[in-house]
Formats: structure tokens, C-alpha cells, sequence
């Protein structure tokens, strides 16, 4: 017997298509990073970017549980003495909504030059139109809401 190693001509790249209207972006997120690191292939080796390729749409129109609207606060710093900012969720979403969702992928993914790579995979639009028709990306499978049953 031998042991075949995955080699980057093996990869076969998809493009996938998530419709985020009224999904709960911790999930959302959980789901794409495993599309994008391509965990969820036959063929899955961690030193490779053999995830597929995604496309979320209405991202603009995710949700999050609880009062985060309001409590959850995203921080960036200027590098400058006493330059920390923050911005409340229901302001990031006003301004940027596509910023939630790149934040929440970009914290599942590894914190290196693999994941650096892999997060350039993902395309982000607040609407419902994207550019990518040319590609074909095929609809996701639905993605389960919260408790049921």
C-alpha cells in the first residue's frame, strides 16, 4: 500500500453562494470558515488551501442573538498613545455591514500566512447582487438557525 499526499494540481476549487438574510453571524461564520479551509473535503490536508471559494450575499441583513446590537464593540488602534477606537455593532452595520461577517470569518481562520491566503477566497457584499455569475457558485446548504426540536 502507499500513502498519497494531496498535491496543489489535485485541488479542485468550487464556488459557493450563502445567502445571509436573518442568519445569525457567529454560525454564518463557523460555516464558511470550514468551507474556506476545506475541511469539509475527502481530501483535507492543513498545510494547503484546498477550501473552496465563497460568495455571501445580504450581508447586511444578518442577525446576532442577545442585546449584542448594542453590547458588542469592535476595537481598532491608530499605533499612536491613546488612538483605541470602538464601534458598537448597530453602527458597523450601518456604515459597513460586510465588516461584521469579515471579522467573524477572519477569527475562525488560522492566524498566519495560510489564513492570510484563505480569507482572500471569501467575497462579502451588503446586498443582493455580485459579480460573480461567470464562476456559477452553487447555493449552500441551509444552515440551521439555532434550537429546533
Amino acid at each position: 500500500m502507499k500513502t498519497t499526499s494531496v498535491t496543489p494540481t489535485d485541488i479542485k476549487k468550487k464556488w459557493v453562494l450563502f445567502d445571509a438574510n436573518n442568519l445569525t453571524v457567529g454560525r454564518l461564520a463557523s460555516e464558511v470558515a470550514r468551507i474556506l479551509r476545506g475541511k469539509h473535503k475527502v481530501n483535507f490536508v492543513p498545510h494547503l488551501d484546498c477550501g473552496d471559494n465563497v460568495v455571501i450575499i445580504n450581508a447586511d441583513k444578518v442577525n446576532f442573538t442577545g442585546r449584542k446590537w448594542n453590547q458588542k464593540m469592535y476595537y481598532h488602534h491608530s499605533g499612536f498613545v491613546g488612538g483605541i477606537k470602538q464601534t458598537a455593532a448597530k453602527d458597523m452595520l450601518a456604515n459597513k455591514p460586510e465588516r461584521i461577517l469579515e471579522h467573524a470569518i477572519k477569527g475562525m481562520l488560522p492566524h498566519n500566512k495560510l489564513g492570510r491566503k484563505v480569507f482572500g477566497n471569501v467575497k462579502i457584499y451588503a446586498g443582493s447582487e455580485h459579480p460573480h455569475e461567470a464562476q456559477k457558485p452553487v447555493a449552500s446548504a441551509p444552515i440551521r438557525l439555532g434550537k429546533e426540536g
